[in-house]
């Protein structure tokens, strides 16, 4: 990955990304409205296997949701991520991206 393309993700992680999990698994999200479509299709271009749902329609809000987990999760993205400095650019979500590592064992 390029270093505008680790710049663009780390930069779409920190301002709309979801560290968590659903008990079992971890995983990461992003949800942002569809007028931002051709940003989805570049997230799925930079980390292949992510998947893409939507568009929803709730509450008169129209969005996708942009998520990775499992396997593409812990060997594609996680390391991608652990290589950022991450930390010394905004550490609450750091503290978010390392409490969901811990809950999972990662």
């Amino acid at each position: 990955m390029a270093t505008f393309e680790e710049g663009l993700l780390l930069g779409v992680l920190i301002g709309e990304g979801h560290f968590g999990g659903d008990g079992k698994q971890p995983h990461i999200t992003v949800r942002m409205h569809t007028r931002h479509a051709s940003l989805f299709s570049t997230l799925l271009d930079l980390c292949p296997g992510s998947k893409l749902y939507g568009p929803y329609e709730h509450g008169g809000r129209s969005y996708y949701q942009w998520m990775v987990r499992g396997q593409v999760l812990r060997e594609q993205l996680v390391p991608r991520l652990d290589a950022l400095p991450l930390q010394r650019i905004d550490e609450h979500v750091y503290e978010r991206y390392m409490d969901m590592k811990q809950r999972y064992s990662i």
